[in-house]
Order: C-alpha cells, then structure tokens, then sequence
C-alpha cells in the first residue's frame, strides 16, 4: 500500500487538512515524508527549529516539558491520526515541547516551507489552520481547568471516558482499556503523582466504574460519566 493510501484517510480525520477535498488530500499526502522511529528515540527537542509538523501514523508519541530541575510534565499523547508540532512549524519558532516514541513509531513530516506552499493554493487548509489552533487552546484551557478546579478521581474518569471513545458496555458487561503506557505516565499526564493516581483509581473501583487487572482497566462507562459528572453538580 503507498504512503498516500495510508495517509489521506489520517489527514481527513485532522482539523488541519479535513476540510479538503479527495484530490486536494492526494496532493497534499504526497508533500509528506515517511519516518521510523524506535521506542525512547526523541523526534525533537525543545528548543529545536521548529521545521517540520507531524502526523502518527502507527504508534504513540509524548509531548512534555522538562524543568531545569529535571521534573517532566505529560501533557498531550499523540496516537494513530494525531497531529502535532504544527505550532511550532506554522510560525517558524523553536519547539516548545519535547516528543519522544513511547513506543515503536511511524509517522509522516511536513516540511514548514512545503506546508506554506500548499495552503497558498488551497485555501481550505488556512480555515483549518484557524480550527486546529482553536482546539488546541479549548484543550489547553480544559486541561488547566480540570487540574485547578476537578477532583482527581474526576479528571480520571473523564480522561478513561475519553479514552473509551464511546465505546459502550453490554449489559452486564464491562470495556476492557489498554491504555499502552504506565500509570507513571497516566499520573503525567494527569498532572499527579502516581501514589495519588493509585488513590483515585482505587475510588473509582470501589465505586464500581473499573475492574483492575495487570495490563488493562474493565470499564463501566455509565459508572465513570456519573463520576465525571459529579463534580458539575
């Protein structure tokens, strides 16, 4: 299968390019370039140009911040069909994050300049321009949000419901979630420690929203939305 193959259906799923049309989108694919990238290997670092932005193609990739002290924050994971680095590569300045492979990762660049090219041409990218980086200040507010205001074991179930994607149990039944990193990481990205991230999951057990295993989480989403809804009463 060629890489424009692979990649349309990823770029009409982004806010950047999924307003184009199928051609628009064919022409698009073939400005990007495929790389690999192994399990720890950094994609880029803070402070580097900002040059290229991203599309995941398989894999998972972290986007944190590392103080002087060596704390790092988790803020975002880019999966399969996430966009990321468009900041940076839309006004020319330094990363302001680092991204790292959380695991094995293959993902398609786009170089700044051949990026400007194309949304010369196709207006339709400019009004996707203006929605991805809407979002991604909604994400950014709702993230600071949850972390000021939300008890933990709420933000938790809001992240495992957004993380179901709407899946649904049977009746009687549970979702199983592989969530694919640690819960270090869960508690990174939760803006916790893990000790604390442990507390609140036990919460959410002892009010039956999960079951735990070793490796995965069984979900009853009606459980979690009433926890997630909670703290808006």
């Amino acid at each position: 299968m060629s890489n424009g193959k692979i990649l349309v259906p990823l770029l009409a799923r982004t806010d950047l390019f999924g307003g184009l049309t199928g051609d628009e989108l064919e022409s698009c694919a073939a400005a990007f370039r495929q790389l690999s990238f192994a399990k720890g290997e950094m994609l880029f670092a803070r402070g580097d140009p900002g040059t290229h932005l991203y599309v995941v193609g398989e894999g998972r990739v972290r986007l944190a911040i590392t103080s002087d002290e060596g704390r790092e924050l988790s803020f975002r994971h880019a999966a399969a069909g996430d966009l990321f680095g468009e900041v940076a590569a839309l006004d020319g300045s330094p990363r302001t994050a680092d991204a790292t492979a959380l695991t094995e990762v293959i993902a398609y660049s786009l170089e700044r300049n051949a990026f400007r090219g194309l949304w010369s041409t196709r207006p339709g990218i400019l009004g996707g321009v203006i929605a991805c980086l809407c979002r991604r200040l909604r994400e950014t507010s709702h993230q600071l949000e949850a972390i000021a205001l939300h008890p933990l074991e709420v933000r938790l179930a809001r992240f495992l419901l957004f993380a179901l994607k709407g899946r649904e149990a049977a009746p009687g039944k549970r979702v199983a979630l592989d969530l694919g990193f640690s819960q270090g990481e869960l508690a990174q990205l939760l803006g916790a420690s893990r000790p604390k991230v442990n507390t609140a999951l036990g919460v959410l057990e002892g009010a039956g929203a999960i079951n735990r295993t070793l490796d995965r989480l069984f979900c009853d989403p009606v459980k979690l939305a009433q926890i997630a809804r909670h703290d808006d009463a």
